[in-house]
């Protein structure tokens, strides 16, 4: 895994506490815990309405200490900001060209030596969107890594780690059974998310 935010000595421990002061502060509640067969895992980042769910996605984060990289809009990662972005985690995607991303992100979650989780957004935009995305799925199914489904209720204030989910290759019956899982969950802008 890249030197990122997350295992750079030091850093990790005080954003770690100031994570869990300010989400306590706005009254967030964090669930879950990663199970240690989950150590190199694919999380769903979902519901994905607003650019607050990045900051906020990623305070969570820390407080569950995870080592986590996500997969970001390429335009984000344009000077100045680039580098930062990359720090914090982000891997720049690129939608207008045709890369093998998925065989590239399962290769590199095969390859890691230690914990990585990658996050990504199934509805690949935080507009309205009526189809997810499969990208993640296959990532995992490549990988051999499970899924887990990572959620963020602004309704309830609560976001946490769901439970994991195993791809079967079955991918019309598994992603049924994924977005069954998000339906109660609201977005920050909750009429673009739809399960």
């Amino acid at each position: 895994m890249p030197r990122t935010i997350f295992n750079t000595p030091g850093v990790n421990r005080l954003l770690k506490a100031t994570s869990v002061r300010f989400l306590t502060w706005k009254g967030w509640t964090i669930e879950g815990q990663l199970p240690p067969e989950a150590r190199k895992s694919v999380l769903i980042a979902a519901p994905h309405t607003s650019n607050w769910d990045l900051p906020y996605t990623l305070m969570v984060a820390f407080a569950l200490d995870l080592q986590v990289q996500w997969m970001g809009k390429h335009t984000i990662f344009r000077w100045p900001f680039g580098p930062l972005m990359r720090w914090l985690g982000g891997i720049a995607v690129d939608r207008r060209q045709s890369t093998n991303l998925v065989a590239a992100s399962a290769q590199s979650l095969r390859e890691a030596s230690g914990p990585v989780q990658l996050i990504v957004p199934p509805e690949g935009t935080r507009s309205k969107t009526r189809y997810w995305k499969t990208g993640f799925y296959y990532i995992a199914l490549q990988a051999q890594v499970p899924i887990v489904m990572a959620y963020m209720d602004y309704a309830c204030k609560r976001s946490g780690l769901g439970p994991i989910f195993r791809p079967t290759g079955d991918v019309e019956a598994d992603m049924a059974s994924i977005k069954a899982f998000y339906a109660p969950f609201k977005g920050k802008n909750s009429s673009q998310f739809e399960a």
